[in-house]
């Protein structure tokens, strides 16, 4: 852990806050006035209805949409403006709503993309490779065998990506992500496709990897019983503004958030 790190610890700043921030494309409102502060450690989840504002708000936090307006601050430092791989570079690190994946290519070929911001290629390197990038390659390699090991995914780690099911295509993505090494991790609709015994799976995954990896994670997630199970914390998104924040067993709850996302005929049950 590096000084900057144990001082925000100390000093309690949060890995990730967000400050009025406002996100327009050309007269939609995508966003506005939103403020969000998740501190380290946390399972934070953001919901709500289709074309509320949830992916904008991941694609704002990891460069891909700057917002117009407003900071968003990665433990206290100002990363409005800087372009995604700039943000990875940070310690960010996401999942995408629709697999991001490589057909064609295996499992492990494509969980090794995840290393990339850690590879340091050089012509010389290359002219050299048995005595100077040999030895790069193994360690890339070994951080790659320790996610397959930690996401149980031995028995596919040869097959081609696109002849697996979706279940493990969600578990294929998670694992490019984390061989990135975050501190803070963005899922963004992990468990869209899978059965229940699936989204178990994934939720364990979600778990350990905040406790045995020391990862805060932001996930946005359609599932409520997801979010109530494993996020210390939730925000619920609508139009663009915030309805509802706090610990999600309170925020379902709020009959805001029923009318909202789960709808008229559900809140006057």
């Amino acid at each position: 852990m590096s000084i900057h790190e144990k001082n925000n610890d100390v000093l309690g700043v949060p890995v990730l806050e967000c400050r009025s921030i406002e996100r327009r494309f050309g007269g939609l409102v995508a966003l506005t006035d939103i403020n969000l502060k998740i501190n380290k450690g946390e399972i934070f989840g953001l919901v709500g209805p289709n074309g509320s504002g949830k992916t904008t708000m991941t694609n704002a936090i990891s460069g891909f949409y700057p917002p117009q307006k407003g900071q968003i601050l990665l433990n206290g430092r100002d990363i409005v403006g800087l372009p995604p791989h700039k943000v990875a570079t940070l310690g960010v690190s996401r999942t995408f709503q629709n697999l991001a994946l490589f057909n064609g290519m295996s499992v492990l070929d494509n969980i090794l993309l995840g290393r990339h911001i850690h590879m340091k290629p050089s012509v010389i390197g290359t002219l050299f490779y048995w005595w100077m990038s040999q030895q790069d390659e193994l360690l890339q390699r070994q951080k790659v065998e320790e996610v397959i090991d930690f996401l149980q995914l031995q028995s596919v780690r040869n097959q081609l990506v696109d002849s697996i099911p979706i279940g493990l295509k969600k578990r294929v993505e998670l694992a490019r992500a984390l061989v990135a090494e975050p501190t803070f991790l963005v899922l963004d609709e992990p468990m869209a496709g899978m059965n229940q015994e699936e989204k178990e799976y994934m939720a364990r995954f979600i778990l350990d990897a905040r406790d045995e990896r020391g990862i805060t994670v932001l996930m946005i997630e359609h599932h409520m019983d997801v979010i109530v199970g494993i996020c210390d914390r939730m925000m619920v998104l609508n139009y663009g503004g915030i309805i509802g924040t706090g610990i999600p067993s309170e925020v379902v709850a709020d009959p805001r958030v029923v009318k909202a996302y789960l709808g008229d005929a559900h809140g006057a049950k």
